[in-house]
């Protein structure tokens, strides 16, 4: 592997990964040298795109694949499909997929719950469990979890709680999956790209986040996936079961 293609050759499945933040991992991986499983749920048409721009970019054939991770048996069927698609074992996993919500825990119904929780974390897990073997048969794995600032706050209900969640999921099986494997996480601050989002919830959050950031402002979704993809390469090995903020300081608490 030559240094300025780190991850030559590499098989890399990104969970939610045709548009937004998991798109720009993607294509960072892929200028790394990654080999990429992209997944969708109801946009096949901009994972196509995807897929055809990173092959004409990198040369590399990428691939496409549909992905219901509602249920643990999507998250098989999804793996199944990227196994099949690169002929071979994943050797990096990006788990990105993560519904979002901010009903009270006091008024939360128990189906929102369940499906905000097990798409942040169980689906998570069960995508580990999948990829682990081949990446044990193939002496080497990376796994990246995608966390949040919503996991320093408490306000920020389930979503909060299953980003927390993850975070100690991440140190665990960097325990359990050394040496071969090593296991780390990133939790974004509230992403530039996405502000008109979280306006919808709190049409004041925005502002109050750039004020409280060290840094004057959001992070952006491209030094988030450089941060992920990076996370892949040699110069990290030794960074493992670690939880990155990536805020520009926003999380520090003050008073």
């Amino acid at each position: 592997m030559s240094s300025t293609l780190p991850l030559e050759g590499r098989r890399a499945l990104v969970t939610g990964s045709s548009r937004n933040l998991g798109a720009q991992i993607a294509r960072s991986l892929a200028r790394r040298g990654a080999i990429l499983v992209v997944t969708y749920h109801a946009s096949p048409g901009l994972a196509e795109a995807l897929i055809e721009e990173l092959r004409e970019e990198t040369g590399r054939d990428h691939h496409a694949v549909g992905a219901d991770l509602s249920s643990p048996d999507g998250v098989d069927a999804m793996v199944d499909a990227a196994h099949e698609a690169v002929r071979g074992p994943l050797e990096l996993l990006v788990n990105n997929h993560g519904p979002f919500s901010m009903t009270p825990l006091h008024l939360i119904p128990a189906a929102e719950l369940g499906t905000v929780m097990d798409g942040n974390f169980t689906v998570a897990l069960r995508a580990v469990q999948r990829v682990v073997p081949g990446m044990r048969e193939a002496g080497w794995g990376r796994i990246v979890n995608l966390s949040a600032g919503s996991a320093y706050l408490r306000n920020h209900s389930v979503y909060g709680l299953a980003k927390t969640a993850l975070g100690t999921l991440t140190e665990s099986l960097a325990l359990e999956l050394g040496p071969e494997i090593n296991v780390n996480a990133v939790a974004p601050g509230q992403i530039a790209e996405s502000a008109e989002d979280i306006e919808d919830i709190d049409p004041t959050f925005v502002e109050r986040a750039v004020a409280r950031t060290p840094s004057g402002r959001l992070v952006t979704r491209a030094e988030v996936a450089e941060i992920v993809a990076s996370l892949c390469t040699p110069p990290f090995d030794m960074l493992n079961g670690a939880v990155i903020p990536v805020d520009g300081g926003w999380r520090l608490n003050r008073f």
